[in-house]
């Protein structure tokens, strides 16, 4: 009796436990962030917090993401970028701070746009008159399509970093660099 009495309460507890996962409305481009650090253990110098839709089989560049317009730069809330100094952000200074990263991307070249604006929902409040800097960066083809947008940092040998903004088979890189 005792045995059945613990099974019952297992399959119950299995049933809640299963129902508990079933979260209504959970969003279907999750939130990430992606940290620069110039080593495993070294402080961080910036953070990039953004949202990564899926390909889902749709055509993305030229199609859902049209060229040589604005881009919120990947799904929901315009994506923040924290610089914790003041850095050259391909070319151009760039005090430390958060800011808002929007991209116009193109076939060979993205225009990545740092904006004052913060908690922007898509680029539906976009104000250019709030931009801090807009800078080129080169566009690129990706070895394998990624399908979920993502964000990474890749550090260069000369000690800056180039921030990649990936989906689908393409991407947009920009240079950055500390100034210390």
């Amino acid at each position: 009796m005792k045995k059945l009495f613990t099974l019952a309460v297992m399959m119950i507890a299995s049933l809640t436990f299963v129902d508990a996962q079933k979260f209504a409305g959970v969003d279907p481009s999750p939130m990430d962030a992606a940290i620069w650090r110039t080593a495993r253990n070294a402080p961080a110098k910036a953070k990039i917090i953004y949202s990564r839709p899926m390909k889902k089989d749709r055509e993305i560049w030229g199609s859902l993401v049209p060229y040589d317009k604005m881009w919120r730069t990947g799904a929901n809330e315009a994506p923040e970028i924290t610089f914790y100094e003041d850095v050259n952000f391909g070319g151009k200074q760039v005090k430390a701070g958060t800011y808002s990263l929007f991209v116009i991307p193109g076939k060979s070249e993205w225009t990545f746009v740092l904006n004052s604006d913060l908690n922007q929902w898509g680029n539906y409040q976009y104000n250019e008159s709030s931009d801090v800097v807009r800078v080129k960066g080169p566009a690129g083809n990706n070895e394998t399509p990624v399908e979920a947008f993502s964000a990474t940092w890749e550090n260069q040998d000369d000690g800056s970093v180039h921030l990649i903004l990936g989906w689908d088979d393409q991407h947009g890189r920009v240079p950055i660099r500390t100034n210390s």
